[in-house]
């Protein structure tokens, strides 16, 4: 597996205005998510390029909803191509569900960070009940933004997953794990997998080499308290938002 981090690095970035607020390591980087997604479709046009040498399909870009999608619409729409969602939901601490352990994502099994896991404490069969809400939720996200239906399964190709901001990297290797089933890899399907961020962390960029074949950012920081931290805009959308994007996105 190879990680390319394409983009500036955080002690790099150029200042910016003053009307943006001063954020921990240095000045937002985006304005908003839509800018965000513009600027990430085209840091991955070129990846979109090389990959269609290989002759595979054209790109399916897969949004992790909720703030994901904002950012995944421009990416689509660069790239010219479709817009689905791949629902994954955080696994939380018992006492404080704020606290991340894992994450599990839809038609997948919980994938946990081990470390802070140790770290709390716990093992996975502390969290059984977490995980069986969170599929509960999973189950509701995925019927109101798909419906009935279990989704297009392109036969394999180029899969894009998108988010907002990678920081420990446990719910885009759930939602990484999710698509390369659902497309069929390790199936005699030709699947190459991409994730795209605008920011990212940068010891989280190394853990995730096992889970894509390329990862494309932005931003890439040193240090990363909280994704938020590196946009002007950071509001939370709700589901209408979600549909209204998907919809906009389809061909």
């Amino acid at each position: 597996m190879v990680s390319l981090s394409r983009g500036i690095r955080a002690d790099e970035m150029p200042s910016v205005p003053a009307r943006r607020r001063p954020a921990p390591n240095g000045p937002p980087a985006f304005a908003d998510r839509a800018e965000a997604g513009e600027r990430l479709g085209a840091a991955l046009r070129e990846s979109v390029e090389e990959f269609k040498v290989h002759h595979l399909e054209r790109p399916v870009v897969f949004a992790i909803p909720r703030g994901g999608v904002a950012v995944a619409a421009g990416v689509a729409r660069c790239l010219d191509a479709s817009l689905e969602v791949i629902v994954v939901r955080k696994i939380g601490h018992p006492q404080a569900p704020e606290f991340g352990l894992g994450a599990i994502a839809e038609g997948g099994e919980p994938v946990f960070d081990d470390e802070v896991l140790a770290e709390a404490g716990l093992g996975a069969a502390d969290l059984a009940a977490v995980v069986e809400r969170e599929r509960a939720e999973l189950a509701r996200r995925v019927s109101v933004y798909r419906g009935a239906g279990p989704g297009d399964r392109p036969d394999g190709g180029l899969a894009i997953v998108v988010d907002d901001g990678l920081a420990t990297g446990v719910t885009a290797r759930a939602a990484l794990r999710a698509v390369a089933g659902r497309l069929g890899a390790g199936q005699n399907r030709a699947v190459r997998t991409v994730l795209a961020v605008p920011i990212a962390a940068q010891g989280s960029l190394e853990a995730i080499n096992a889970e894509a074949d390329e990862v494309v950012t932005v931003v890439t920081a040193r240090r990363l308290r909280s994704v938020g931290e590196w946009y002007v805009d950071f509001g939370q959308l709700t589901d209408a938002d979600v549909l209204t994007l998907l919809a906009e996105g389809q061909p």
